[in-house]
């Protein structure tokens, strides 16, 4: 009986995720720029980003698929991102990534390239680990088109840095955990808000009807 009861339990506590959401909030800031929010929802399927409106522009990771879905509304666009094959690293490719201890359950890094530091911050395991696990994987299906944007770029706008942190490395600092804060080489910042779980809304995570859908180059 009381391995039956036990059982019956563990199906309740699977149904309550299963009709939730993690909600990550940040607030990120571009150099010169003011700051602004960033809103990720999460789902075992799916994963938005958002400014926290709901019925503004968005970016979809369909996790099951592996699609990335641009949603633009003012355009009535969805640009759809695939994974592309990306060539192989580059000799003498060798990135350093640095950890240690920090606060209680958190750890720092350092992720450089010949002797540049392309990001830095903090990162807590136990915090939300699959929405890191969701960001890693939108990181991963657009590291083709990283790469491409950084192929095209002229050669003095070529920087390591990005290759590290979009296209080669993407994952390596999210493997670390959730981000608590982050500094890019760009001077670009992150900062975590609040991490909470809401009801899910299923409405959320659909691409609007009515949209002309477009496939990115890749």
């Amino acid at each position: 009986m009381k391995q039956a009861l036990s059982a019956l339990l563990l199906v309740c506590v699977g149904a309550v995720h299963a009709a939730d959401m993690a909600v990550v909030r940040y607030v990120d800031q571009d150099p010169g720029d003011a700051p602004y929010p960033t809103r990720i929802l999460v789902t075992p399927d799916f994963m938005r980003m958002d400014s926290g409106e709901d019925d503004g522009d968005f970016v979809l990771l369909d996790r099951r698929q592996r699609l990335v879905v641009n949603v633009m509304r003012e355009s009535r666009l969805a640009m759809v991102f695939t994974s592309g094959m990306l060539p192989p690293k580059p000799a003498g490719w060798k990135p350093r990534l640095d950890v240690h201890k920090a606060a209680r359950g958190t750890r720092r890094f350092s992720l450089s390239v010949k002797g540049v530091v392309c990001s830095e911050g903090v990162a807590a395991q136990r915090a939300a680990p699959d929405a890191a696990r969701a960001m890693a994987e939108l990181k991963s299906i657009l590291a083709a088109t990283q790469y491409r944007v950084w192929k095209d770029a002229p050669p003095e706008m070529q920087r390591d840095c990005d290759l590290a942190n979009h296209v080669w490395e993407s994952g390596a600092t999210l493997a670390l955990g959730l981000p608590l804060d982050e500094r890019e080489f760009t001077g670009r910042t992150r900062q975590l808000e609040s991490e909470t779980r809401q009801p899910l809304r299923p409405e959320l995570f659909s691409v609007p009807d009515g949209m002309a859908t477009i496939n990115a180059p890749s």
